[in-house]
Formats: C-alpha cells, sequence, structure tokens
C-alpha cells in the first residue's frame, strides 16, 4: 500500500510538472498610436492545446515596440519609439501574473529606438532615426541610470528612396560567446563588431571591425545558430540573407541567398530572422507587398537550403517567435493588428496555419518567457 502511495504521488507530481512545462509567457510589444493598442501585453501561451488567455496589459507606456527580458527573468525592458522623445523603460515583471510594473525610464538618447538587449549589467538600444547606439547600467533593484555610452553612426549609403541619407542603427545583439556586440546599420549598408566590456563605463563598447553588406540591401536583423558557428543577415530593401562562419569576434561570408521569386517586382521590405532551437532550419519574414515567411534547412557547413516560402496570412510582419516546444512559429501584424499561429513541422521544417489567431494592436515584437 505505502509502494501504490509512493507511485501515486510521483504520478501526480510528473503530471503536474508536465503541465507546468506547457504553459509559457507570451510578452508582446507594440505601437500604441494610431490607438489600437494599449501596451505590453502578457498571454499565457499553452503549447500542448495552443491555447492563449490574456494574463496582464501595462498601459500609460507610448509605442513599447521592443522588448528584453533580464537573464534572472525578473525585469522588463522596452523602447518608446515616440520620435525625439524617445525613452528606454525599465519593468518589475511578475512571471507568475504577467503584471509588470514601471520602475523608471531614461532619455534613449536618439530617435526612434527599435531594437533593445540585456544582460546582467547593460540595457542596449539600437536608435534607428537618431543613428545611435546607447549604452545604459542597470541597478540592482532593476532601474536603469543615464546612457555612459552614447556611440553616433555617421555615414549614409546608395539607397535612392531616402531611407540611406543617413545612419540608421537597426539592430544590436550579443555574439553567443558574448564578447562582442553585433551592430546593423541599415543606413551605411554596414555591420559593425564592437568588443564588449559590461564594466566599461564610458568604454563598454570599443571598435573591433566593420563589414561592408552589399551597397543598397539595408543591413537589418541578424541571428546565431544555436552552435554559435554561423551567423545569417537579413537585408530589408531585398529580403536576402546573408550567411556567415563565426569565430571570435569575426564574420566570414559563405552564401548569399534570395527570399522572393526572381520575377517579384513589388516591395520586399524584409523583417525579421531566427533560427529553430535545434538548429536545423532557418526563417525570414518579408513585408512590404510580400508579406511571406521563407523557411530554409541549415546544412553542416551553415549553408541554406530552401524549402518553401509561404504567405503570412496577414499585413505587416514584424517580429515573429518559435515557441519553447518548437511545434509553432507565431508572426505579429503591424497592420492587421493580429497574431498568426502557424503549426511548424520539426522534421521538415515547413509551416503550416493553425488557424489560431491572437487579437491584439499593431504587434511588434512577440517574446517567450
Amino acid at each position: 500500500m505505502k509502494k501504490f502511495s509512493s507511485l501515486f504521488i510521483l504520478t501526480i507530481l510528473s503530471t503536474l510538472t508536465f503541465a507546468q512545462k506547457s504553459n509559457y509567457n507570451l510578452i508582446v510589444g507594440t505601437y500604441t498610436a494610431p490607438g489600437k493598442s494599449e501596451g505590453i501585453y502578457t498571454y499565457n501561451f499553452n503549447t500542448a492545446t495552443v491555447a492563449t488567455k490574456l494574463k496582464s496589459i501595462t498601459k500609460n507606456t507610448a509605442n513599447p515596440s521592443y522588448l528584453a527580458v533580464s537573464p534572472d527573468q525578473k525585469f522588463i525592458y522596452a523602447v518608446n519609439e515616440t520620435g525625439t522623445s524617445s525613452t528606454v523603460s525599465a519593468f518589475k515583471y511578475n512571471a507568475k501574473t504577467g503584471n509588470l510594473t514601471f520602475l523608471n525610464k531614461v532619455d534613449s538618447h536618439g530617435a526612434d529606438p527599435c531594437f533593445i538587449t540585456v544582460d546582467a549589467k547593460n540595457v542596449i538600444v539600437a536608435n534607428y532615426s537618431g543613428g545611435s547606439l546607447a549604452v545604459f547600467p542597470r541597478k540592482a533593484d532593476g532601474t536603469l541610470n543615464e546612457a555612459s555610452q552614447v556611440i553616433k553612426h555617421t555615414g549614409k549609403s546608395i539607397d535612392p528612396k531616402g531611407r540611406q541619407e543617413s545612419a540608421h542603427v537597426h539592430m544590436v545583439k550579443f555574439t553567443p560567446d558574448h564578447k562582442y556586440l553585433i551592430v546593423n546599420d541599415l543606413g551605411e549598408d554596414q555591420t559593425y563588431i564592437y568588443n564588449y566590456n559590461p564594466a566599461g563605463k564610458e568604454k563598454t563598447l570599443t571598435a573591433k571591425s566593420v563589414l561592408k553588406t552589399n551597397a543598397g540591401t539595408g543591413p537589418r536583423h541578424i541571428t546565431f545558430s544555436p552552435n554559435g558557428k554561423f551567423a545569417y543577415l537579413a537585408h530589408e530593401f531585398n529580403g536576402s540573407i546573408t550567411a556567415f562562419a563565426y569565430s571570435s569576434g569575426s564574420l566570414t561570408k559563405v552564401q548569399e541567398i534570395g527570399t522572393t521569386a526572381k520575377d517579384f517586382a513589388g516591395k520586399v521590405d524584409g523583417a525579421d530572422i531566427h533560427v529553430s532551437a535545434d538548429g536545423k532550419f532557418l526563417y525570414e519574414t518579408n513585408r512590404g507587398d510580400a508579406n511571406s515567411i521563407s523557411a530554409f534547412s541549415i546544412l553542416p557547413t551553415g549553408n541554406l537550403k530552401f524549402i518553401e516560402t509561404v504567405s503570412t496570412l496577414g499585413k505587416g510582419p514584424r517580429n515573429f517567435s518559435i515557441d519553447p516546444s518548437g511545434k509553432f512559429l507565431l508572426i505579429g501584424h503591424q497592420y492587421t493588428n493580429n497574431i498568426v499561429i502557424f503549426n511548424r513541422n520539426k522534421t521538415t521544417g515547413k509551416l503550416t496555419d493553425s488557424g489560431k489567431r491572437i487579437d491584439v494592436g499593431a504587434p511588434v515584437c512577440l517574446v517567450f518567457n
């Protein structure tokens, strides 16, 4: 009887553990203007049933377009993309309830911040219109100090539509070894690699090298393979992807591949790019007239092999995210005000519509926690 009771308890605990692992927070950054969003949304996402439930809305924060969760999961940082008055906000985060409690905000030191990253010591922001990046030291209570370092880019490139008349820093991302920071400048057609010293104060970032990308392509987002050996750079203007081998702060080009048909004549507006957690597949989204997502398999050499391109089933696919189970891929559509949930075949990498949607105003950043 005692053995039966112990077995019963173990079974119950196992079931509860499984149930707990099926539920994750999905945190959504949005544009609050022109008014269909109220701020930052936290949902419960069940990886077993694909059910979503709204847990909380963090209001009174303007255009919190991009978000980052601290490594200890206790704080969330958001850019407030409001032109020359832009700020960076810090929030205390309760993962159980999904609530965010405002702590403080600081000047972003550049117009229209469009990306944010965080580690144990610093928050780093990319200011798009300002053409700059800024480093903000974190305090123990999660609040932000004023910027300890601001780096202003000053170059330009050849785009005839005016998007490259000045520098436009679009992304800041740590390398897998955390020794360097990758910075994509869409306006300059350049990718910068900075040495990173987390306690360096005004010299937290120091220049290491600069890569020139193909003129007029607009480097936007970059992602790394889970093993840290390869990196993939998405270009906004033509949707192309550059594959690199990565080692010790150096990127070596191995491939350039497109994501649109050769006869495609519309506006591309490449957006986001991610590798699946198993390192087998890569996905990239295009906005503009394309509104598509492309899937590629990743070969042992790091090269990409095209699988398919499908409609994102919405307009303006900005950020997307693969859920922790790897079974679903969620795409936020800025202009159709919804998140489309795709089934993801973990063996083939292919996507199919799950039929599930989350209605939310102008979603542009999806973060699982």
